[in-house]
């Protein structure tokens, strides 16, 4: 199957730079609104056959114009869920910050041990982010190609291990709002990386906004 994992469009906590991973979070702003307008405009060449999101807010919102253009329900599925800040959760300090960070880097290098204090671990995550996606590939024809609006450091975690692109934080591999993953493959067989568009994939132009330009985006990037 293809598997296109979008991030979500732009939330008050990434312009802000917090750490914001719990349940139910919070919902898009302006921008992040426009971003996920302009996501069915720009994945029109492919033929969607489902439509999945996590149990948070954002995932709902972005993947509600796409839901309107394909005709269907976007799917809550369990386990898409961005990687838990533990003890970190609603801070913006530089400490919370580059540890988060941090731990990105070394999950995402393949070391899937321990994590945040209060968090869950790197295998926790493991499991229940690739126990969803078998769920959704037990849903669809090997052949299918399925949108999965998911969160920054949950993709970029994912699909830097299933790649073996190695350890990476958010400005060594950027996901910014709206940007998306390409996958192939399947959860029990492997994956294999097909693209990695890291800028909204409506446009570079939606990177930012007048009160917030490209570097002000890629600063908020801190946060989930």
């Amino acid at each position: 199957m293809r598997l296109l994992l979008i991030r979500h469009g732009q939330t008050p906590s990434n312009v802000e730079g917090i750490l914001d991973a719990d349940y139910p979070g919070p919902g898009l702003t302006a921008l992040g609104a426009t971003q996920a307008e302009a996501v069915p405009s720009a994945l029109a060449h492919e033929s969607i056959s489902g439509l999945h999101v996590s149990r948070l807010l954002r995932t709902h919102e972005t993947a509600a114009p796409m839901a309107a253009a394909l005709g269907m329900s976007p799917r809550l599925t369990q386990g898409l869920e961005e990687i838990s800040a533990g003890d970190f959760e609603m801070r913006r300090d530089e400490d919370a910050v580059e540890a988060y960070q941090d731990n990105q880097a070394r999950w995402s290098g393949g070391d899937l041990t321990g994590g945040l204090p209060g968090g869950e671990t790197g295998e926790q995550f493991w499991a229940r982010y690739t126990g969803a996606l078998r769920h959704i590939a037990g849903l669809y024809a090997e052949d299918a190609t399925v949108a999965v609006v998911s969160h920054g450091a949950a993709i970029r975690v994912f699909a830097s291990v299933v790649g073996e692109l190695g350890a990476a934080t958010r400005h060594d591999r950027p996901l910014f709002n709206t940007g998306m993953v390409t996958l192939t493959g399947h959860p029990d067989q492997g994956w294999t990386l097909e693209d990695w568009v890291s800028e909204p994939i409506g446009g570079g132009h939606l990177l930012g906004s007048i009160e917030h330009d490209i570097t002000a985006d890629q600063d908020a990037e801190a946060a989930v």
